[in-house]
């Protein structure tokens, strides 16, 4: 290229840059946000475990929870359902459907499970299906009606778009998540170890203290509340017994009403929780049950109400931009006789013992990567960035929590919200350090050693490239969300 074709391109370069900060500047931010009740019919097993577990009602709704955001130019959705997990099929298909219904690109939705543990258990094509109730018809056609559910929370989220003020921050909790996983006097690593257990050491890795929060009011002289989004990480296998229940974040959600308003909708998205959950090993107290789901729920929306009067408003708010790629995960080995023994386990489980459980666990994660026949795990990493200071990525998993914090490390955004159980589904994904360490987790991973850092790789790349396109899009007068 010579000198005056360069000058030429130079200037075309910045006049479409001009024209494009100019049009999104004088476009007005809109944010939708509605719920819609995934309640499953009678009959159907609760999900979370290795065997069937009977469903005896609802304890408390659940809910496919959709936000939608737009800039003027580009619309993008989060969706959140209270369930363990969701199947990529699933999101296949809801993609679909919000496109056709809305004009949103199935691209640029983010459609994610909080991972509750009294959830109906789904059909996610595994060999798990069979044991746990999701082969069952009954699963099966209620798995089949969630994407239509899930488009119709996007949908409603869309037809309720309207101005608003956007304002983020912080809190941190750090009494809350315990890291699940310890160091034991023996020399191992031990996995829920029991309470009290004299045996402990100190814990194999850290938590995320992090309670990022995300809130939407309507830019009028009296704003009415929208949205609070808050991500935290830490398992909820909370509530237990026999009925459906969003667990702690459902809890969360009716405190944070009971200040904000019925109609402002929580939207909880949870953080890399792979190797987090509730359990305090060194208090003899009970953690289970409603009552403590309840408790967990109140602690968290505490630290949302500290965080309310310290957010900060986005002035402007920022233009959004979507960036996703596919991951292709290598499999961990496994020879004929594992094959042979995993197929035997299976027909044979009758075992209640933690190392009856083991083999289960060893059995089914044998039978998933030898049904694979050698192709790898295809999994999607997504960013969703909004002007330069907020992203969620999105990651297909439960995701061990030192993937999560490099990714916070690294990210050029501020606020950067870590979502797991995304887009798919393919279970633990632990960090390398943890396979030698072995127990649950690593025993049930579906991905060999190294995969986690490939997905921490493709996350850093697509925030550093979102972030280097960062343009405003909202001029809207800087205030205090009140």
């Amino acid at each position: 290229m010579n000198s005056s074709n360069s000058i030429v391109w130079w200037l075309g370069r910045l006049l479409a840059i001009t024209l494009l900060a100019t049009s999104s500047l004088s476009a007005e931010f809109r944010l939708g946000a509605a719920a819609v009740p995934i309640n499953p019919p009678p009959g159907i097993a609760l999900a979370g475990y290795y065997h069937a577990r009977g469903n005896e009602g609802i304890l408390d709704d659940i809910f496919a929870k959709a936000t939608v955001l737009d800039d003027g130019q580009t619309r993008a959705a989060l969706v959140v359902c209270d369930l363990i997990s969701m199947p990529q099929w699933i999101v296949a298909e809801a993609r679909r459907m919000i496109e056709v219904q809305t004009g949103i690109p199935g691209t640029n939705v983010i459609i994610a499970a909080t991972h509750t543990h009294t959830a109906p258990v789904l059909f996610r094509e595994w060999s798990r299906d069979d044991s746990d109730g999701g082969a069952e018809p009954v699963s099966k056609n209620y798995s089949r009606t969630l994407p239509k559910l899930i488009a119709e929370a996007v949908g409603a989220a869309n037809e309720k778009r309207r101005p608003v003020r956007v304002a983020v921050g912080k809190e941190s909790e750090s009494r809350l998540a315990n890291n699940r996983r310890f160091w034991m006097r023996d020399g191992s690593v031990g996995w829920n170890p029991g309470k009290l257990n004299s045996q402990i050491v100190r814990p194999a890795g850290p938590i995320d203290p992090e309670v990022g929060v995300f809130y939407a009011e309507t830019a009028a002289e009296k704003p009415l509340p929208l949205l609070t989004f808050v991500n935290y990480a830490m398992h909820p296998d909370t509530t237990g017994g026999t009925r459906i229940s969003a667990d702690y974040p459902g809890a969360l959600s009716r405190a944070l009403a009971l200040y904000k308003g019925p109609e402002m909708l929580t939207l909880f998205g949870n953080g890399t929780c792979g190797n987090i959950n509730h359990t305090d090993f060194s208090w003899v107290g009970r953690q289970s049950g409603p009552n403590e789901a309840a408790r967990l729920g109140t602690i968290l929306a505490a630290a949302v109400f500290k965080a309310y009067p310290r957010l900060q408003t986005l002035t402007p708010i920022g233009s959004i931009r979507v960036r996703s790629e596919i991951v292709k995960l290598p499999l961990p080995p496994f020879t004929t006789e594992q094959l042979e023994r995993a197929r035997l386990d299976v027909r044979s489980a009758r075992d209640n013992t933690r190392e009856g459980f083991m083999k289960l666990v060893r059995a089914h994660r044998t039978l998933d990567i030898a049904a694979r026949e050698g192709k790898p795990q295809e999994v999607e990493m997504q960013v969703i960035a909004l002007g330069r200071d907020v992203a969620w990525v999105a990651w297909p998993g439960e995701i061990f929590v030192e993937l999560g914090l490099s990714v916070k490390a690294g990210s050029p955004f501020a606020h950067t919200y870590n979502v797991e159980l995304a887009n798919g589904a393919i279970g633990y994904i632990p960090n390398k350090p943890a396979y030698p360490e072995g127990n649950y987790e690593v025993e049930s991973a579906r991905v060999a050693e190294g995969s986690g850092e490939m997905l921490v790789t493709s996350a850093l790349r697509m925030l550093a490239e979102l972030h280097g396109e960062g343009v405003a899009t909202s001029s809207n007068p800087q205030s205090a969300p009140r």
